[in-house]
């Protein structure tokens, strides 16, 4: 079964005025995601990174932001990319697309409906989105269920990159969980807002689960007049 169809909107959202990459294509912030795209693709030489958890250590430090662009980027190559909202608290991945949010993930794990009936095309090309779906009174056990694993596997047979948009480490464990079962890990930190200790204990956290984390992005460093800097340190 092919995607579900987006509506064309007439207007741009403040959300998806944050898709840089698809929006302002030659900004310094555009190429600073293409970047990042490069340097995923470069860990991926010793061990495939197909599936990629990006998480932060407290909310409100671009994660998800830094999720729809990197998706962007790495549609553009001409890959197949599927972003996941398992973050299954506070969703936000359908606000940006200007998707509907009845069916999503969560409709999935649950089994009532199907993988195929629940994503979305998108304007762009090559990229698709799983919204998150009605939120569950469980999240930690869907997000390490059986059904989770399997719907990865079925996920990396059809999509050349799925990206999950995960909660903040520090505040629950789904991250942890969601970590076990992807290729890679992703923080996302905040200038100016992340605290050092905060930080450290988000890594500590990953690794203790044995978490295969890529690297950071640091996220709006104010640099030679742009508001907005994203720069990638492969661990």
């Amino acid at each position: 079964m092919a995607p579900r169809k987006t509506k064309k909107q007439a207007q741009v959202s403040d959300k998806q005025r944050s898709l840089v990459t698809h929006f302002n294509q030659k900004s310094p912030v555009a190429e600073q995601y293409r970047t990042l795209r490069t340097n995923i693709q470069y860990a991926s030489v010793d061990k495939e990174v197909r599936t990629i958890m990006l998480t932060s250590s407290g909310p409100g430090e671009g994660k998800s932001t830094t999720v729809a662009n990197l998706g962007i980027a790495l549609a553009q190559q001409g890959n197949r990319v599927l972003i996941v909202d398992s973050d299954l608290r506070k969703p936000t991945n359908h606000f940006t697309f200007q998707l509907p949010n009845q069916i999503g993930i969560t409709n999935v794990l649950t089994k009532q409906t199907t993988f195929e009936a629940s994503v979305y095309d998108t304007s762009i090309p090559n990229l698709f989105v799983l919204p998150s779906g009605p939120l569950p009174p469980n999240p930690s056990e869907l997000l390490g269920s059986k059904s989770m694993k399997d719907l990865i596997n079925l996920m990396s047979k059809m999509y050349d990159y799925v990206l999950f948009d995960a909660p903040p480490v520090n505040a629950v464990t789904d991250p942890q969980i969601l970590s076990k079962l992807c290729d890679g890990v992703i923080l996302v930190v905040r200038s100016g807002k992340t605290e050092e200790e905060a930080g450290k204990k988000a890594i500590e956290s990953l690794r203790k689960v044995d978490a295969h984390i890529l690297g950071g992005v640091l996220n709006d460093r104010n640099t030679k007049g742009n508001h907005y800097y994203y720069y990638y340190a492969e661990k």
